[in-house]
Parts: structure tokens; C-alpha cells; sequence
């Protein structure tokens, strides 16, 4: 990338960072956070602070014109904001989701930290530029923090729009994503030639392929990544369902399953922020506690592992 940051060579990289143990025993100022402080991490590209917890809309904000549906909502995303919560996450894939977020973001008041974030998701160039003017007026965004091209789709002709747009001030970061691993090669080979300002991804304590190439090589190239999928729909759960919280999660100041998973995603030095989705009160206020105190080293990050298979 052309920001001036020096960036070590992949294998030399991959070496460093491929000890993690290594650099989590470094503790890095956002791993030592004291009990109850909200945990932040930089956009490498421009240094600026992101909370670890953002908010996904996948399914959980595709109801429509169902305006009991969006008055149960309405709790959820304040609850986000009121808990520090910044980045949300949505796509044109979303059915409604653009919409009804865009809805509900113009009864919050307090919405000062958002960091609107959705993708294009289409072919062709004219397609993609009206896609996203639409995304535009129903999420109520004039400028996006973050425009992403969604699963690889046309990938090539919507890079020259995002980055002619980032020119003229009309988005702040480019990405791109992908959330099935049949892609994650041609994923790999697209990071390895393209500055792009973020990555998304799906990462999690029951699927860490991730961990092998694409998160380390998305930190040699000084992307941020988002992480979907943290709680793979939800299997996650059924696998401990029933199942206490080992007493030792205590010494990350984590309180329940959820926070244990999203803390393990968080606690990686190459993951910028989760973005789980949830369309329940107490499962946001749960998720977004996740994001405060301490998170997992190395060794607890190996203990969690070895926990969660052995169950």
C-alpha cells in the first residue's frame, strides 16, 4: 500500500506472527485493557479506533414493512450504541436490511459513533454505482465509512468505482468479503496484489481456517478485518447447550458463552472487529459486553480450544 508503513516480508511475517503465542505475549496495549473498558483496535490504513463488537443485519433486520418487527428492534440498536457500539454491517443480499436499519438509525439519538458499513452486490459497473446510491438513501448514509464488494461479485470493474469514489470523499475505507471458504484462494490472490483498507471473512473457535493464510497475510498488507459468521449460525451454541462456563473464563471477563466466542475471535492480533448479528435485546447486551475488560492471551486462547473440542 502506499501510506508510507513499512510491512516485513510475507515469510518473514508469517513467522512472526505464526508463533502466536509470540505476539500475544507481547500484549499489545487493546490486550491489556483493565476490567470494563471498552477495547478498541486501529484501521492499520489510517490508525483511526474501532470497538472489537460491531452489529451484522444478515436476517436478524430483514422484516420488512412488519412494523411490530421494527418497533422489537428499535431496543436492540440502542442497546448498540449505548454500548459502545460503532460499525454496522449490511448488503443489498440483505432483503430489507438496508431499509429497516436505515429506519431505525433516524430514531436514535445517540448515534454519534456510527460507522456505517454495507456492500455492492451486483455486475456491471452502472449497476453497481446505482446500487449503491440506493444503499445510500436507505440506510440515510451521504457518505459510507466502509464500501464493500460483496463475495467476490464483479470485483475488478466495482474496485475502479470504490476507488474513484474514496477520491472524490464519497467513502472513507474499501473492502471486500467473502463468507464461503470455496473462495478463500481467490480471496488470497486478490489481497496479495490489491490495497484494500478492509477484509471480511468468516472466523471462530469451530472454524479456524483462517488462521493459516488469509489473517496473516491480511496483516502483512495492513488491512483491517471484520469477522462474520463468530458464532457459525448458531452452532456454536447447540455445542454447549446445557454446558457450564468454565470457571478460568473469568480471567478474560467473560460471563457467558457468547462473550467466550466473540473473545476468542477478538483476541486474535490480526481480527479489528466481530460483527454478530441478533435481533434479541439480552443477546446484544450480551454481545457488546464482550467487547469490555481483558481478552484472552496465547495460553488462554490454546485452553479455550482445547475446552470447547474436548465438549
Amino acid at each position: 500500500m502506499s501510506n508510507g508503513v513499512y510491512r516485513p516480508g510475507r515469510r518473514g511475517f508469517i513467522k512472526a506472527i505464526g508463533g502466536l503465542g509470540l505476539a500475544l505475549a507481547c500484549r499489545p496495549a487493546w490486550v491489556a485493557a483493565q476490567p470494563q473498558q471498552l477495547i478498541r483496535k486501529p484501521i492499520p490504513s489510517s490508525g483511526e479506533q474501532l470497538p472489537v463488537i460491531g452489529m451484522g443485519t444478515s436476517r436478524t433486520f430483514d422484516v420488512g414493512d412488519d412494523a411490530e418487527a421494527k418497533a422489537a428492534l428499535l431496543p436492540v440498536l440502542q442497546a448498540f450504541f449505548d454500548q459502545g457500539g460503532a460499525l454496522i454491517d449490511s448488503s443489498p443480499m440483505y432483503g430489507s436490511s438496508e431499509q429497516v436499519t436505515g429506519d431505525l438509525l433516524r430514531q436514535i439519538d445517540n448515534k454519534g459513533a456510527l460507522f456505517a458499513a454495507t456492500k455492492v452486490w451486483t455486475y456491471g459497473k452502472q449497476d453497481g454505482i446505482e446500487q449503491m446510491q440506493r444503499s445510500m438513501q436507505r440506510m440515510g448514509v451521504e457518505v459510507f465509512d466502509l464500501m464493500q464488494i460483496h463475495n467476490l461479485r464483479d470485483w475488478q470493474v466495482h474496485l475502479e468505482t470504490l476507488q474513484e469514489w474514496k477520491r472524490q470523499g464519497r467513502l472513507r475505507y474499501i473492502g471486500i468479503t467473502t463468507s464461503h471458504g470455496r473462495f478463500h484462494d481467490e480471496l488470497e490472490s486478490i489481497l496479495d496484489i490489491e490495497p484494500f483498507d478492509f477484509v471480511q471473512f468468516s472466523y471462530n473457535i469451530g472454524n479456524r481456517t483462517v488462521e493459516q493464510r488469509l489473517l496473516p497475510l491480511a496483516a502483512e498488507r495492513g488491512m483491517a478485518t471484520l469477522i462474520n459468521r463468530p458464532f457459525q449460525r448458531g452452532e456454536l451454541f447447540a455445542k454447549v447447550k446445557g454446558k457450564p462456563l468454565p470457571d478460568w473464563a473469568a480471567e478474560f471477563d467473560c460471563a457467558s458463552w457468547a462473550q467466550f466466542f466473540l473473545k476468542f475471535v477478538v483476541s486474535h492480533p490480526a481480527v479489528t472487529c466481530a460483527i454478530p448479528a441478533t435481533s434479541k435485546l439480552h443477546h446484544m447486551q450480551d454481545n457488546m459486553a464482550a467487547g469490555f475488560g481483558r481478552l484472552p492471551d496465547a495460553a488462554l486462547r490454546k485452553r479455550m480450544i482445547s475446552h470447547f473440542e474436548a465438549l
